[in-house]
């Protein structure tokens, strides 16, 4: 997993509408602003929850993911397959300031919002969630099912 550019130091990471390496990924690609279907909001607590836990999207959708953090720490959303999100909350735990910055994430300061736009060009059964090192292993992450968009 390629980590580099920003570090948790509490700053939202908004993607929309910059310019982000577009690297497909099993779970979708970096979207364009401009091709935004749909915007779900997500909310961050320090309860260790996301709400929704659940998205449902179409596939081909480019959605805009509005994250606000509703606690007093730092959170963080990430997109991916339950792989590649055990792997890096493991490293997380190690390293709990490395510093990366990818269009899939999002980092959230206490009390306020990020964005992230991600076009979910593949169908299937994918996750998120907030990798900070404590978060994850407490539960803190959810799942985005794709469906197909013929029938």
């Amino acid at each position: 997993m390629a980590l580099s550019a920003h570090a948790h130091e509490g700053v939202a990471r908004a993607h929309a509408g910059t310019a982000m390496k577009k690297e497909q990924q099993a779970w979708g690609i970096a979207g364009e602003a401009k091709a935004v279907a749909r915007t779900i909001e997500l909310t961050m607590s320090d309860d260790m929850r996301f709400t929704p836990s659940h998205i449902d999207i179409k596939r081909g959708q480019t959605v805009r993911f509005v994250v606000r953090n509703s606690g007093a720490v730092l959170h963080e959303v990430v997109i991916g397959i339950p792989q590649t999100l055990q792997a890096h909350a493991a490293l997380m735990v190690k390293f709990p300031n490395m510093e990366h910055d990818e269009p899939y994430m999002a980092h959230v300061a206490p009390g306020k919002r990020g964005e992230l736009v991600w076009q979910f060009n593949r169908a299937g059964e994918f996750d998120f969630a907030c990798l900070i090192a404590g978060h994850y292993q407490a539960g803190m992450r959810g799942t985005i099912t794709v469906r197909s968009s013929t029938p």
